[in-house]
């Protein structure tokens, strides 16, 4: 008699396995085929010589490695991208803490500012680009007519080697400066007001209050617009591939242009793959280190 209560439990538990599969089952096989099997298929094709039209593959061993590591450009396009992400996460989320500690304020049209700010985070990046190289062009730009009507001497934005990463880096940071805004905002409204009237009762300044409140109450805001916004700098592409081409003279030439280049440009699949499992590689430890460093001193409460 005691089996009969078992056995029931048994197929309802085989019932609710089998609904379990027959519902996760579809999105994990895809999920599998679009994330996991790219990148197991592109650590092969580091190891390969293919130039995309050739069926046959053959097999070089480290050679790719050797030849994308050991290439004397390497390192200026690894450290371009690095200039890159680091001075346009620290513009965008200074910047936008500082628009956003203004907007939070009780001002007049404050409304309209937050719209304005946030309407370039929307638009097109090949737009944003086509139209910010004709306001840094050299001969009728707007950028440059305003240093001519003070006086000023205009450098030459995107063909200069010494201006064209500045030139992206301003460009980037105008593009995904409202989001930054709107996202601090948020975090700003989150925080408990009570905070601040016990903290003036108690004889706390302004600058005590932002250092003690604002600040660790941001931090969850912090921490994910610094993960999110590395990620993205990492990834750019069409700001650099419309506006600099990655000039001059690898000037603005970044890791993802150079995997870009590599594998539609010179159709080489090999070192390609290397690029771009390199830059994985680089985002995932940078993302972990973020996650396991960074967020002990973040505050969700």
């Amino acid at each position: 008699m005691a089996s009969a209560p078992r056995l029931r439990v048994s197929k309802t538990l085989a019932r609710e396995w089998l609904l379990f599969w027959l519902l996760i089952g579809p999105n994990l096989l895809l999920f599998g085929i679009f994330t996991y099997w790219p990148l197991v298929y592109n650590a092969y094709l580091s190891f390969v010589s293919w130039d995309f039209v050739r069926p046959s593959k053959r097999w070089v061993g480290l050679a790719n490695y050797a030849s994308v590591l050991g290439d004397d450009q390497f390192q200026t396009i690894l450290a371009n991208t690095i200039v890159f992400t680091a001075a346009s996460v620290m513009m965008t989320m200074l910047l936008g803490l500082g628009l956003a500690l203004l907007l939070n304020q009780p001002l007049r049209y404050r409304n309209t500012a937050r719209a304005v700010l946030f309407a370039p985070t929307i638009l097109s990046g090949a737009a944003v680009a086509i139209v910010w190289t004709y306001i840094f062009d050299p001969r009728y730009g707007l950028l440059n007519e305003f240093f001519r009507l003070v006086g000023a001497h205009s450098p030459s934005w995107l063909s200069d080697p010494h201006w064209a990463m500045p030139a992206l880096i301003i460009v980037y940071v105008w593009k995904n400066l409202g989001y930054a805004v709107v996202i601090y905002l948020a975090g700003l409204q989150s925080i408990d007001r009570s905070l601040y009237e016990a903290a003036t009762v108690d004889g706390a300044g302004a600058g005590d209050r932002f250092w003690h409140i604002t600040l660790p109450g941001l931090s969850p805001v912090s921490f994910f617009l610094s993960v999110t916004s590395i990620l993205s700098c990492f990834q750019a592409f069409d700001l650099i591939r419309v506006m600099t081409g990655g000039g001059p003279i690898n000037a603005t030439n970044t890791l993802v242009f150079h995997l870009y280049e590599l594998g539609f440009v010179s159709f080489n699949a090999g070192e390609a793959g290397v690029v771009s499992l390199v830059l994985f590689l680089i985002m995932l430890v940078l993302t972990i280190f973020q996650v396991r460093m960074v967020e002990q001193r973040v505050h969700y409460s």
